[in-house]
Order: structure tokens, then sequence, then C-alpha cells
């Protein structure tokens, strides 16, 4: 007995033969999108597993390759969504000689030679690995860097663009080598300033340090605004003992100093290199700079373990943003720092450590909301990295924001053989119990911090930190030039 075959069209139901002959026809003679011998291309977006894309074309693109470094490698995958075998016949690079070079399911390619007869199995995948290698181009602005990989099939051929940008830079080398009394290798580095000898690091190529950048002794580095300093994985920048540090960065040209791998994912890798450091004699001044994704932002500590050697110099920083770093933001041990109009954000084991010397903290916003047990602020008169060496701390906090994930993010230890006197000033902290340190303070109040996922530390118009700060204290602008005018908020950054 046949089934009658119905529909509702404007209200009347046809039962028809011919038409669910017509039907069947209609469909079995259009091709499926699965059954067309199209190969489909698919790549994580933002390394996020669940937002493949699936299509019959691709474009692989690289953030900017520091050229001599390499890139990281991408993946793609080739896709045969068919009920049939897909044999691929051909797979290679159009450019010829390229500064690409790609791997096919775990073989990796020969220049200018062809993979040949890549079978793809029904409903099933291959996996395309690529990777740019770009040669100095002796130019000061990025360039662009195209390819394609082919893939030639029975029914066509499809093309996965390729996309790089290429910067040219200055190769900073290390030639020396630290050992310690077992004759082990301690760190390399390379003098970039010699005794009396001023160097200027300008913006028009990005440095690339491998190793330790070091200043020599009366030696002067001058870093001038929008210059971007790259750091190998284990290098750093070394201001050694009565040297001179000046990095003029400006609002609108801030000096960067980051890791070497600029694809986007490894900002979240924290250490990857191990900062700035600056011993005892230093005269060091650091303006509108950018340190990230070292072990520690800045280090202020002595080369030497006998404190008799400490000399007066204050270390400034001004307007300066220290973030994702794997230990600390800031240390300074037996040394002096006064930091203006600075943001020191997430830190893996502490913020901002001070441990004996003086220091003079303003408008800083120390936002830490990282999984950590130490405090996001640690004050103290015992130096840990000394040998526990007791000496006195004077630190003063005025118009400062700690805050972060944290029941408290104030420590301060007090050895009785020394003396600490700490203030805190119209700030606003997070911390379990008051203290007789805290003076006309907001006390975990959250400061409503504008976008704490995007690293944003702009303050809400709701703040409880806007208007409560202390006026007349000599910072007339905020981090971004904006004017404090009578009434300013405690932070960085002015609503």
């Amino acid at each position: 007995m046949m089934t009658h075959f119905f529909r509702r069209f404007s209200g009347i139901y046809f039962y028809s033969l011919p038409l669910i002959i017509f039907f069947c026809w209609t469909v079995s003679c259009k091709k499926s999108t699965s059954e067309d011998g199209l190969l489909r291309f698919s790549i994580l977006n933002d390394g996020d597993s669940t937002k493949y894309v699936i299509d019959t074309k691709l474009t692989v693109s690289f953030d900017t390759v520091l050229t001599s470094v390499g890139s990281v490698t991408r993946r793609f995958a080739v896709h045969n969504t068919s009920n049939q075998e897909i044999t691929i016949k051909s797979i290679f690079l159009t450019g010829g000689y390229s500064y690409y070079s790609i791997n096919v399911n775990g073989v990796s390619g020969k220049p200018n030679t062809p993979f040949k007869d890549v079978t793809i199995s029904k409903k099933d995948s291959i996996f395309v690995f690529v990777k740019v290698n770009i040669d100095p181009h002796n130019q000061n602005n990025p360039f662009l860097i195209t390819d394609a990989i082919k893939f030639v099939t029975g029914t066509g051929e499809q093309e996965v663009k390729l996309i790089a940008y290429g910067q040219d830079a200055r190769y900073i080398i290390a030639d020396r080598i630290i050992k310690n009394e077992d004759g082990n290798e301690v760190f390399r580095y390379k003098v970039v300033a010699g005794e009396h000898e001023t160097v200027t690091w300008t913006k028009e190529r990005p440095y690339v340090v491998y190793g330790w950048a070091a200043i020599d002794s009366t030696g002067t580095l001058i870093i001038e605004p929008g210059t971007k300093v790259y750091f190998h994985n284990k290098s750093g920048l070394w201001a050694y003992r009565y040297s001179n540090l000046k990095v003029n960065g400006t609002i609108n040209e801030p000096v960067l100093f980051r890791g070497d791998r600029l694809e986007s994912w490894f900002d979240k890798d924290y250490a990857q290199w191990n900062g700035v450091w600056i011993n005892e004699g230093v005269e060091a001044s650091i303006h509108n700079a950018t340190i990230t994704n070292a072990s520690i932002g800045i280090q202020v500590t002595p080369l030497l373990d006998d404190v008799v050697t400490i000399t007066p110099n204050i270390v400034k920083i001004e307007n300066t943003i220290i973030k994702n770093t794997k230990e600390g933001g800031v240390w300074g041990s037996l040394l002096n720092i006064e930091m203006t109009n600075c943001v020191i954000a997430n830190n893996g084991e502490y913020s901002l450590l001070l441990e004996g010397g003086q220091y003079t903290m303003k408008h800083v916003t120390i936002a830490n909301y990282l999984e950590r047990k130490a405090a996001a602020c640690y004050v103290s008169n015992v130096a840990s990295g000394y040998d526990n060496a007791l000496m006195d701390i004077k630190a003063d906090f005025i118009n400062c924001i700690i805050y972060g994930k944290n029941e408290t993010e104030v420590g301060i230890v007090k050895a009785k053989e020394a003396e600490l006197e700490v203030i805190f000033q119209n700030c606003l902290i997070k911390a379990k119990e008051n203290s007789s340190y805290f003076i006309d303070c907001l006390r975990n109040e959250d400061p409503m911090f504008k976008n704490i996922e995007k690293h944003d530390f702009m303050l809400l118009p709701n703040s409880p930190a806007i208007g409560k700060g202390k006026p007349n204290i000599g910072v007339p602008l905020d981090i971004l030039g904006n004017p404090r005018g009578d009434k300013p908020d405690i932070g960085a950054y002015q609503n």
C-alpha cells in the first residue's frame, strides 16, 4: 500500500505521486556540499578549539615576525567531508624559494619539492604546519611577506594563502660569560655602553637582545621615545654599578620592553625574559615605558652583599606600566625608588616588594588578580635576598590603589633590630584588618576598574576612588597626561 505524500500550501493539501517523483529527482540530482570533491580547511581562532571555521578557502596570518628570529608554527586542518576517499596529487608552496616552510602530517617538506599523492580517507582530515623565517631586508618599516600553499586534486586546484609582516631589527648578542666559583656559567652579557661612553637607542628599528645588555660603570644608555626592545629567553637589561640609564618615552610614544616572540598567544607567557636590573649607584630614570612578560619587571637591588656600600641615588619611575610577570613587578632591596603614575598588574608572586631602603609611591595602581599566596604589596626591614640582612626602611604611599584577588593585599613585616617607617595616605587598600599605617584610607572597597580582563585599570564613573586623593602632592597630571585638578583620584588614572 502506497503511503500518501502530502504538504500544506495556502490551506490546501496535495496528494500526488508525480510530485513525489519530482521531489526525489531534484534531491538526487543536486550535489551535496560534502560530495563536490572540494577540500575544506579550518584553523583555530584565538587558540580556542571551540571556534573552528570550516571553509573551502583559508588565509593563515602571522603576527609581525622579527627577521632572523622566526615565527611560531601555525597549524591548520585539511578536511575531506565527502563519503569517498580523496587523493591530493600535489601540495606545494607556490612561491618557489619561499620564506615559509611546511610540514604535512608530521613529514617536513623540502625546498621546491611538492608532497605527492596524499590521501585523505572519507570524513577524515590531515594537518599542515606552517612556519616563516624572514631574512633581513635592511629597511626600517615592516614589510609584507606573502605566499600560498596549493592543493591539486582530481577535480581542480585550491590555495591556502599565507601572510606575514617582517621587521628588521638591531641584534645585540652576548659575547662575555660570568661564571661562579665552581666554573659554571651564570649568565652571558654584552656591554652596550662602555665606561664614559654614551649610547643612544632610537625607534627606527627594534632591538633584539640575546643575553644581558649591560651598561658599564660611568657608561650611559639613552633610550629615545617609541623605541622597542625585545628580549630573548633568559635575557635582560643590566644597569651595572654607577652607570646611567635614561628611558625617555612619552605618552604618545612609550618605550616597550618585552619578549621577542610577538605572536599574540605568547602574551600569556609570563616568563619570556629576565627583566631590568638596576644596581647601586645607578642614575636611572624610566619615563613612559611598558614592561611586560618578564620574570621580574624591574629589580633595583645591589650587586654586592656589603650593604655599607649602598649609595643614595634614587631610581625614578614615572608613567610606566609593569605587567604580566612570572614573579614580581618591582623588587626594591636596600636602595631607593620613587614611582609616580605607574601601574603594576598581574604578577605571579608579588607586585611590589620593598625590603630596606627609601621609597616614595605616588598615584600608583597595584592590581593583581592572579592566583598566588603572597600579598600584592609587601614591605619589610628584612632583606630576604641578602641573607636576611636588617636595614631601616622608609616607605610612603600616597594616593595609591592596592587591590587584587587575595583577602589581604598589603603585607608589612617588621624586625625589632631595624627601623620600619611606613605610611599609606589616602590610599584604597584591600586588607582584612585595619592598621595604624593606614591614614585616611578606603579599605576593602572595590575600585571598580574599567576592564580587569583587558588590563584596563582606569576607573569607572562610580568608583569610590574618584576625588578621594590627597591634593597638592606635586603630581598635576595623570599617567595619560590628564590634569588632576583640586580633587585628584586615587591611583594612576584620573577619571
